[in-house]
């Protein structure tokens, strides 16, 4: 199964009764694992969680802390990107040259990459002198 067919899959998990609108994503690990996550909305909107947060902590919960791949999607006119803080949480895991892939359910698709979705990352080496 393709990592954009596990993240279409998973996707129908989605616990989103407040927007009805589902994403799903999956990262593949160093290991060549696949971890998926989706979004997990709450009453008290900002404590919902993305599904690309659900998918790195599934794979950190499984022991890995590399990402080497990831593909999100959702039902939405253009492949949806994702937040800023995800961006971050992938950058975290990931490389500049990560391939992302975005898609639709309709099979829109936007291949690119950690750096180009977040170009001037904040990373461990902005605290060297800390």
């Amino acid at each position: 199964m393709s990592l954009l067919e596990a993240a279409r899959r998973v996707r129908e998990n989605a616990y989103v009764p407040y927007s009805r609108f589902k994403v799903g994503a999956a990262v593949r690990g160093k290991s060549g694992a696949v971890y998926v996550g989706v979004n997990v909305e709450n009453v008290a909107y900002p404590e919902g969680t993305c599904a690309e947060a659900g998918a790195i902590a599934a794979m950190v919960a499984a022991g890995e802390t590399e990402l080497v791949e990831v593909a999100v999607i959702a039902d939405s006119p253009t492949p949806v990107p994702p937040c800023g803080g995800c961006r971050q949480k992938l950058a975290e895991f990931g490389r500049g040259e990560t391939p992302v892939t975005l898609a639709t359910t309709d099979g829109d698709r936007l291949e690119t990459t950690i750096g180009e979705l977040l170009p001037g990352r904040f990373d461990a080496g902005h605290m060297d002198r800390a």
